[in-house]
């Protein structure tokens, strides 16, 4: 279990973290402390009103599970279906896997069904999950937390009990030390000059002024812009520069 005089220092190391990797890894021996062997986080700035969580390609996804129990609980979509995602979807804090046991003791979808025999297969059975308060209604972040094996849900709770308000604590900096940190998606990343030219354009600078400030044509800006815009996946300049800002790939000069 952990020490608590060990817990300002590690709270130290994480905000000093340069990259997101230096962040997750730090958390992973963490939550160890506690119990809790493989984690999975995900976080998006794009819900839309068709989907829950937006393009997948938009949402920031960390895990230590079992490779293949990502590639059949998340990349296959059926982590939409799980009884833990859909209450963090809804509501925000922590909460016991035990509303899981809840969830079976009624009338299950197939789906859910799957769901539950996958985590059984893969021996995902205890844990907790949180999800994080966010102030736009189109972001949502959350965590599961699970036991390591032998640990029954029971013997979470009881733990949760006493060490349950720093762990919270824990994984709601580190959540706000990894939206901060620079995020390019699954799509190409935008280059330097690329993100050059949308943080002019949202200092407010013209094609011209744009073209004189970084040396080039007005059609090579242009250039950069419309590959910045293809790397986004988006339609409009406008659009890139408030998308780049959400992934801190560009920095705007406050007005």
């Amino acid at each position: 279990m952990t020490n608590n005089s060990l817990l300002v220092p590690h709270l130290e190391r994480v905000l000093e973290a340069k990259s997101i990797q230096e962040i997750w890894d730090l958390h992973l021996d963490k939550m160890a402390d506690y119990g809790f062997d493989r984690l999975i986080y995900g976080f998006t700035r794009f819900r839309t009103s068709q989907t829950q969580f937006g393009s997948a390609d938009d949402v920031l996804m960390l895990s230590n599970h079992d490779p293949a129990y990502i590639e059949a609980f998340i990349h296959s979509g059926l982590y939409s279906h799980g009884p833990m995602v859909q209450w963090a979807l809804e509501n925000e804090g922590p909460a016991s896997w035990r509303l899981i046991q809840q969830v079976a003791a009624g009338q299950l979808t197939s789906t859910e069904r799957k769901v539950l025999e996958l985590n059984a297969r893969f021996n995902v059975r205890a844990g907790y999950s949180i999800s994080f308060r966010d102030h736009s209604i189109r972001a949502k972040g959350a965590i599961g937390l699970c036991a390591r094996p032998g640990l029954s849900q029971n013997d979470i709770d009881d733990m949760w009990q006493i060490h349950g308000r720093e762990i919270t604590i824990i994984n709601n900096l580190v959540h706000l030390k990894l939206t901060s940190m620079p995020f390019a998606s699954s799509r190409r990343a935008l280059t330097p000059r690329q993100r050059e030219a949308l943080e002019w354009v949202g200092d407010g600078k013209t094609m011209q002024d744009i073209a004189t400030i970084m040396g080039l044509t007005p059609a090579t800006v242009e250039k950069h812009l419309r590959l910045a815009r293809e790397a986004l996946d988006v339609d409009t300049t406008a659009q890139a520069v408030l998308k780049a800002s959400y992934q801190n790939q560009i920095f705007i000069v406050p007005v």
